[in-house]
């Protein structure tokens, strides 16, 4: 009797284990699929088409001639096209999305890709039409500036890189 109790305290001990390393595995699966930051604050539409959204995390100050945040781009939605005076990184950590040099084809954009924006250099970024974008944007400020906003990306421009 008394080895049929430790078996079946061992057995039950075993599957609580499992469940345990089922429910961490689920856990772990859900994070990794989760955004590293909150979406933040919705972009105003005076810069921006469609649903972006600001997570700052590091503004300018005495030690930092920069700021740093993460923008999620919902399908669809992109930057007006604008300069940054001391250029601009972006580092890709979720999604599909598209960069563009005036006068340049596009480039699609995907998680893990780091992009080196040129001082003054003409551009727009964003999601795809179907996929949404996540970034982090790192923006050099010259003097107290560090973006130029210009005019909207037209849908017509925003469609050709589409359909590449």
């Amino acid at each position: 009797m008394k080895n049929f109790i430790l078996l079946l305290a061992a057995g039950i001990l075993i599957s609580l284990c499992g469940c345990s390393r089922k429910n961490h595995q689920q856990t772990m699966s859900e994070q990794t699929s989760a955004s590293i930051f909150s979406k933040g604050e919705r972009l105003p539409a005076s810069y921006f088409s469609g649903d972006a959204f600001l997570y700052p995390l590091v503004s300018k100050d005495k030690n930092n001639e920069f700021a740093l945040g993460s923008v999620t781009f919902e399908p669809g939605a992109r930057t007006y096209w604008h300069t940054h005076p001391k250029g601009q990184v972006l580092i890709v950590t979720e999604g599909e999305g598209f960069t563009q040099e005036r006068g340049k084809p596009a480039r699609a954009l995907k998680k893990g890709d780091v992009v080196n924006i040129a001082e003054n250099t003409e551009h727009w970024h964003g999601a795809s039409a179907n996929r949404k974008l996540v970034h982090i944007a790192i923006a050099n400020y010259k003097g107290n500036e560090n973006v130029v906003w210009l005019q909207p990306v037209t849908e017509q421009e925003y469609n050709q890189v589409n359909q590449k």
